[in-house]
């Protein structure tokens, strides 16, 4: 069987109804990964955000940023025939990954990603399904676009499914 994981890299969103594809975001630290599956339409999509917000002068829809990305997750989502009332959603990542004396709050960028993750989702009015956020290690996730399922292998762990 051909290996028929799709990379979601730094800032990218990637969708498909494909039952053979499996997105994969390698390596999350402080980065967010957002996974969505409309289990009617079967359509999986997945965000790799890096940063909480988008800056003026940026793209609006940019993958790279938390709030601009999952707006543009849905609307390729949408563009798949996916419906929004029917996303379930995941997230995983937001890891604190500079462990040092005198770091402030403000350098917390997997923190922040994932109060961004959090307060986007709820304006928009969709609640997150399950998520393995925080910590300090690293993280890898798998959304299968066949059946919506979505794990997360944390290094030096074992994978276990949200």
């Amino acid at each position: 069987m051909p290996d028929s994981s799709v990379p979601v890299g730094l800032g990218e969103i990637k969708v498909s109804r494909d039952p053979e594809v499996v997105l994969v975001a390698y390596g999350l630290g402080s980065c967010v990964g957002v996974g969505a599956y409309d289990p009617v339409a079967r359509v999986a999509g997945m965000l790799h955000a890096v940063l909480p917000e988008r800056t003026n002068g940026t793209d609006p829809l940019s993958g790279k940023f938390v709030d601009s990305g999952i707006r543009a997750l849905l609307k390729a989502l949408e563009q798949l025939g996916a419906t929004r009332h029917q996303l379930i959603i995941r997230i995983a990542g937001g890891a604190n990954m500079l462990q040092a004396p005198g770091f402030k709050q403000t350098f917390n960028i997997g923190d922040r990603n994932v109060s961004a993750t959090r307060a986007t989702l709820a304006t928009l009015g969709l609640p997150i399904r399950a998520e393995a956020v925080g910590g300090q290690t690293g993280r890898t996730v798998r959304l299968m676009a066949a059946s919506g399922r979505m794990t997360v292998r944390v290094l030096g762990a074992g994978e276990i499914e949200l």
